[in-house]
């Protein structure tokens, strides 16, 4: 099924990963709106550089880009009518520190620990990505000129945490992480490759290479795209039908989504002590151990379900070497846990495997749905974000650095939350109990947490347990964000949005 985009309507993040463009550069603002009428002037204007979704040729890519979302009090104070804001779901009108139980904030991780900005009430996020920060920042001195001409019906809100925790800067800059040698990685501070698998929905793409293991998974082993409607609103989803709850009227949110932003600190020393301290009795290098964690190998995210150990790894790596830029391609995203349905090769525990366990909840069961990824393909969401900070000692947990996370998806409850929920810091789903996955489960240090790495069934061998598992990620703060069309922001702008 080819399924036609409007390209010009959908905000350009939606469709587009930016940093795959040579976006490596972020800076995301958040405001307060302080006057209806002034405020929809402020989104009108800043409609005019909103970057659609329309495709680059290769001499039209901009220097610079830049997107806006709302959260529901900030619709609220737009002044959309009654009628079309109780059109919204619960989820998103309680917004993110409402949802705290149900995403596990709590510990270190809980909203009075988050930066300063998230105590005040946040109404509208402002994305700029840019090639570089000159960019950047002149896209930023724009964005500061139009609030200045607002005359007090916007407001800048200022407290995101700096390199000291005293620093209340007005912006979050975001950036990807550079080599020895000054060049741009697709890292993360743990050390591990980002950024591989995003899913890819109908109209994303027309190259079936690039759907390759990012799609959703038939019968046939081949992979398709995923329903439109699984990330844009007015159009059908897996299920074929539209969604359950959304605002009206329909063209308030036709191309529209929602964005989960989470700002997630990395206890890189943590870590590292971690690492060292279970490698020392896994059998295995430090370098598999972390492999396991992941599901992905660090250096050039191999991913371990087809190189299980250190010896499949070098052959693993000889055969990526000698391969042409679509084969690498298809090694690092082309698999599936068919072969590995108990997790011997990789574990159930590690990060990729569950936030997307490719059809193997099946456990074996020979065509128990019409499609092997029938339990997945409703929970896939399309990932943005760039790192943050610099680690300044790798033995230190303080400091600010760690991944802003943006999560697209035309349904918070039934794709993020779920997610974080039950495939994150539980593991009912993987017939794992309550073990949670290694690095981004809510580990509490009173009663630390193990996971279980199985091995090949009459192999003679015992599992391995890793024990005593440190929370590695903490929330500094985030919100619920509604990214309108483009059509939708005029009618915000012009307070023509009629329900009726």
């Amino acid at each position: 099924m080819t399924q036609n985009l409007e390209l010009t309507d959908i905000q350009g993040n939606i469709v587009k990963a930016y940093g795959a463009f040579n976006f490596t550069k972020a800076r995301y603002l958040f405001l307060r709106i302080d006057n209806g009428d002034k405020g929809r002037e402020f989104v009108g204007a800043v409609t005019t550089k909103v970057t659609s979704a329309v495709r680059w040729e290769k001499n039209s890519m901009p220097v610079a880009t830049t997107n806006i979302g709302f959260t529901f009090s900030g619709l609220q104070a737009l002044e959309l009518p009654t009628a079309s804001l109780m059109g919204f779901p619960e989820e998103f009108v309680m917004g993110m520190k409402g949802r705290k139980d149900i995403l596990g904030d709590d510990g270190p991780s809980d909203p009075m620990y988050w930066d300063k900005i998230w105590q005040e009430t946040v109404h509208i996020w402002l994305s700029i990505n840019g090639q570089s920060i000159e960019a950047v920042d002149e896209r930023y001195q724009w964005i500061l000129k139009q609030i200045e001409a607002s005359d007090g019906g916007v407001t800048l809100l200022t407290g995101h945490r700096g390199e000291k925790d005293e620093d209340n800067l007005p912006y979050q800059d975001a950036s990807v992480l550079y080599d020895a040698e000054g060049k741009p990685t697709p890292k993360e501070h743990f050390g591990y490759t980002d950024g591989i698998g995003d899913a890819v929905f109908e109209g994303q793409t027309n190259i079936q290479a690039r759907v390759l293991g990012r799609g959703k998974l038939t019968r046939s082993g081949h992979w398709e795209p995923l329903a439109t409607g699984e990330f844009l609103l007015g159009h059908v989803d897996e299920a074929m039908d539209y969604p359950q709850t959304a605002p009206t009227p329909k063209l308030l949110a036709h191309n529209g989504t929602y964005m989960v932003y989470r700002k997630l600190h990395e206890n890189v020393g943590s870590f590292n002590r971690f690492l060292d301290e279970q490698s020392k009795v896994f059998p295995g290098s430090k370098e598999l151990l972390a492999a396991k964690f992941s599901g992905r190998w660090r250096d050039n995210g191999a991913p371990v379900v087809n190189a299980p150990d250190d010896a499949s790894k070098a052959e693993w790596d000889k055969n990526y070497a000698a391969a042409d830029f679509a084969g690498q391609k298809k090694m690092l995203i082309d698999f599936t846990y068919n072969d590995d349905i108990d997790g011997a090769k990789c574990p159930i525990s590690a990060h990729i495997r569950r936030i997307n366990p490719r059809g193997s909840l099946e456990y074996g069961v020979k065509d128990a749905y019409e499609r092997p990824g029938a339990l997945v393909d409703r929970r896939r969401i399309l990932r943005r974000g760039l790192p943050y900070g610099k680690v300044k000692d790798p033995t230190r947990d303080d400091g600010n650095h760690g991944i802003i996370f943006m999560a697209l998806n035309a349904d918070i409850k039934r794709q993020f939350e779920f997610v974080q929920q039950q495939w994150i810091n539980y593991a009912n789903d993987f017939k794992e109990g309550n073990d949670k996955e290694v690095l981004l489960g809510n580990h509490d240090a009173k009663n630390p947490g193990k996971v279980v790495f199985q091995v090949e069934k009459g192999s003679g061998k015992a599992p391995h347990f890793v024990n005593n598992i440190p929370r590695l990620i903490e929330a500094r703060g985030g919100d619920y964000f509604f990214i309108p069309s483009i059509t939708a922001l005029k009618m915000i702008a012009g307070g023509i949005v009629d329900p009726t």
